[in-house]
């Protein structure tokens, strides 16, 4: 069986491509998050800074481990299936398998603030939970023809929503996302 166009025109693109349309797509979600929320809180300034907390315990329950429980059970799931389940087109392979660490942790802390900020800060504070969990994984378009990484995002999103629920805190959320996305790129990176 051949390779997808996606994968073959991900193939063609350049480490500096890649970096440039993911860092230009962070760059919009974050603008759109500055945006919506100019328009939707009652406070700009407020309403971001009631978001965040550094609740050390918080942090920990409700960011580390939720983090540690997603890529324990996406390992667990890439153990069990076949590989073509989780063949994204080779976007996160390029992105991440020659990138050194402080890149690495560079580029996920980028992804991990602006879709928090605007998908659990701006969209579930204003439109709820579940439409923000659904715009999240929509988002993740390439997906949407791949059932198990579809059901894997649309799972994340609701769990991290669901973190965001009980707290109300962007930084557990941004944590969380962070810790999932720094070691499964860690994974790509240092697979054999």
């Amino acid at each position: 069986m051949g390779k997808s166009r996606q994968a073959e025109l991900i193939e063609k693109m350049t480490d500096r491509e890649i970096t440039f349309h993911l860092m230009l797509t962070q760059i919009i979600i974050f603008i759109t998050a500055v945006i919506g929320s100019w328009w939707l809180f009652d406070s700009f300034w407020e309403g971001w800074l009631q978001q965040f907390d550094l609740n050390g315990k918080e942090l920990l329950v409700y960011g580390v481990f939720p983090g540690l429980i997603v890529v324990a059970a996406d390992l667990l799931l890439m153990t069990l299936l076949p590989e073509k389940h989780y063949d994204d087109g080779g976007i996160n392979s390029k992105v991440f398998k020659t990138r050194s660490i402080p890149s690495i942790i560079g580029l996920v802390l980028v992804v991990a603030v602006s879709e928090e900020l605007l998908f659990r800060g701006v969209i579930h504070s204003e439109f709820g939970y579940a439409a923000a969990s659904i715009l999240f994984a929509v988002m993740h378009i390439r997906y949407l023809k791949k059932i198990v990484l579809l059901i894997s995002v649309l799972f994340v999103s609701f769990f991290i929503g669901y973190m965001y629920e009980l707290t109300g805190n962007l930084t557990a959320t941004i944590l969380a996302h962070f810790v999932i996305d720094f070691l499964l790129a860690l994974l790509i990176r240092f697979k054999k």
